[in-house]
């Protein structure tokens, strides 16, 4: 476990919301977090209405939001979840690594995009520098 790092944005660890259509990336991400002491993994949502609602009823610090899913895509969840809790991180994380699915995601208010591949070793410091 990870000793919790001073942060300015989040006191008391970081509560977070997971939104992947895929299960097994949903429980890869958990696995990672959960190694370091200050997260708390409060929910997971597979698509992206389902992310808007949790947001809403779960007051999350962070949401890590899948960009392709079925129902509602993460760029579009992102902007109806930052109208709602505009404070929140959202960090995206795609397959694709064009600068046109980036700036989309950044468009809707997206404060950080990952690559799924390099998910693993960024994850958590992305967390932590955006909420310094």
């Amino acid at each position: 476990m990870c000793p919790s790092p001073n942060r300015s944005k989040i006191s008391g660890g970081f509560r977070i919301l997971l939104a992947d259509d895929h299960p097994l990336m949903r429980q890869a991400i958990r696995t990672i977090l959960e190694n370091h002491a200050d997260v708390s993994i409060i929910g997971e949502a597979s698509n992206g209405i389902e992310a808007v609602e949790l947001v809403k009823a779960l007051k999350p610090d962070v949401i890590i939001m899948d960009i392709n899913m079925p129902r509602m895509d993460g760029i579009e969840a992102t902007k109806h979840i930052k109208t709602v809790q505009p404070s929140l991180i959202v960090i995206g994380l795609s397959v694709n690594d064009t600068g046109q699915v980036k700036e989309a995601m950044k468009g809707a208010g997206a404060d950080a995009v990952l690559v799924k591949d390099a998910a693993t070793e960024q994850l958590y410091d992305a967390i932590v520098a955006l909420a310094q």
